[in-house]
Order: C-alpha cells, then sequence, then structure tokens
C-alpha cells in the first residue's frame, strides 16, 4: 500500500516541475529503483493511471530503471553486486559489508512539453 503514497509524491513532484517550466503536459517521467527498495513497478503504474488523472500528468509514461545493490567491503574496500543472497566479500570473505547503492527511489528525470506561443 505504500506504492500509493509513493506514487502521489512522483505525481506531486512531477505536477510543480511542469508547472514551474510553464509546461501544458508531462510526457515521461523516468524513476530509478534500486534492487532492495520494496516499490512494485505494476502497483505504482496502477496507481499513477488513476491519480493522474485531470492532472498535467495525465497519460505521462512512466519508465522504471531498476538498479542492482552494490555492496563495500570494510575490510579491503572492495565493490560488489548483491547476488540473490546476502553473501561476503568474494575478495577477502569479510562479512563487514554496507549497501552502497540499491536503496534508492529517485525520479531522474522529466519530460515535459510546452506550447510556443
Amino acid at each position: 500500500m505504500h506504492e500509493l503514497a509513493i506514487t502521489e509524491s512522483i505525481l506531486s513532484i512531477a505536477d510543480q516541475a511542469a508547472k514551474e517550466n510553464h509546461g501544458s503536459k508531462v510526457t515521461d517521467i523516468y524513476l530509478v529503483i534500486g534492487q532492495l527498495s520494496s516499490i512494485v513497478d505494476d502497483s505504482v503504474q496502477f496507481y499513477w493511471d488513476h491519480i493522474s488523472q485531470g492532472t498535467l500528468c495525465e497519460g505521462a509514461t512512466l519508465h522504471f530503471d531498476r538498479r542492482p545493490a552494490i555492496l563495500h567491503c570494510r575490510a579491503c574496500d572492495h565493490q560488489y553486486p548483491l547476488g540473490e543472497i546476502l553473501q561476503p566479500c568474494p575478495n577477502c570473505h569479510s562479512v563487514d559489508v554496507f549497501i552502497e547503492e540499491g536503496e534508492e527511489l529517485l525520479v531522474h528525470h522529466i519530460d515535459i512539453f510546452r506550447e510556443e506561443p
């Protein structure tokens, strides 16, 4: 259910960007979503189709760019992608690792149509 709140935030960001740039319509919104975020693309799309009606964003296409999780080993400074399960550093076998990337959710960019006078 948290996808509704997230989708409302995306709509607010895109709508505000369109207004600030004197746009008449938002055509595309590009999202970056980390592997470890619990966002379900289909749920965001479902909510988007409903809550964007009647706004400058109605009909805009959402583009989902899924990014892998990257772990960073504190022991040897090695970075490596997270597999299907959490594993020690493949370089030194330390378990002293932290998530460097993979939890993000951001609006990367927005395409806005502006009618020329």
